[in-house]
This record gives C-alpha cells, structure tokens and sequence, in this order.
C-alpha cells in the first residue's frame, strides 16, 4: 500500500486531472502556435495588430511546463483507469467494475434520452383528416408504459450513479499528489 501522502481518493484523482487538464488548456493557449490557429480562423481581424510576449512570459519555460503537466495527466489517467478496473461495486445483484459502471450509466442516460422523447411523442395521437372523417393513429407505445420506463430508467441511473460516487470516495488512488 503507498504511503498516505503518495495516496489520492478517487474523487480528488479526478479532480486533479481536471485541473491538470484546465492548466494545459491554459498553457496550450499562451504559446504562439494556438495565436496563429486563432488567427488564421477569422479571430483576429486586425491585420495592423502585432503580439510580441511579455516580458515575464518565457515560451521555452512554458513549453516545458506543458510537457511536464501532459506526462502527469497521462501517468494520472492511466492509474485512473488501472483503478476503474480493479474496483468493484454491487448493481442489480451482480459485481461490475468501474469502468463497466461508467459505460452503463453512459448507456442509461442514452436511454433516459430516446425515452423522454418517446413519452412527449406518446402524449398526443396522431389525427388525419381525410374525406371527411378523422383518423387517429394510435401510438406505438402508450403514455403510461412510456412515462413508467422513463421514471424506471431515471432511478436505475440515480442508484448507479450514487454508487459510483460512494466509491469514488471510497477508492484509493495510488498517485502523489501536488
């Protein structure tokens, strides 16, 4: 087991990763190749305009710094996956690991999504005028099955999600923090 200080909780790993991620993003930025990207889109419309860095802007220094903090994400998010793999949680009486937890909330909310689409199309029928007489088409599924296996879908996704969360605060990360 690593020692405590070499040791992060899940959760803290995945926001540290998102910070590690909101730091290259910024430093990405700062360098003149991201400048001329912009540039080059239509960003800068002033052709007169000429960017020189500031003088307590150093580019190399930058460089290297993204360079560091990309080695760190990648070492970060590969024990993050290693993790994922390794712990498990109960869901509807079986043993998933992390990574089959995520995709299957991944796959709930898709379904959450067409099901709320199937209840607002379920809500009304379908009414034809023709020669003088209604129509009515009835609709695939009724209102009421569509709206229980929304409702059904939305507390799988909450119970699932609330045991993703649990472990995240259960779950040792090995990975020393900043």
């Amino acid at each position: 087991m690593p020692d405590e200080k070499d040791r992060l909780y899940l959760y803290e790993a995945l926001e540290l990763r998102s910070e590690y991620e909101a730091r290259i993003k910024t430093l990405q930025e700062c360098l003149p190749e991201a400048q001329k990207q912009r540039d080059r889109f239509g960003f800068n419309r002033d052709d007169q305009v000429v960017k020189r860095p500031s003088p307590e802007f150093d580019q190399s220094a930058a460089r290297e710094d993204l360079k560091k903090l990309e080695y760190k994400r990648r070492k970060l998010n590969s024990t993050i996956q290693e993790t994922n793999f390794h712990t498990t949680i109960e869901y509807e009486r079986e043993s998933i690991n992390l990574n089959e937890a995520l995709e299957l909330r991944k796959a709930i909310n898709e379904r959450i999504g067409d099901l709320h689409t199937q209840v607002v199309n379920s809500a009304y029928q379908r009414v034809i005028y023709k020669e003088g007489r209604d129509i009515v088409e009835e609709n695939p599924v009724s209102y009421r099955r569509a709206i229980t296996e929304l409702d059904q879908a939305r507390l799988n996704f909450r119970e699932l999600n609330r045991k993703l969360r649990k472990a995240s605060f259960e779950t040792i990360v090995p990975f020393k923090d900043e």
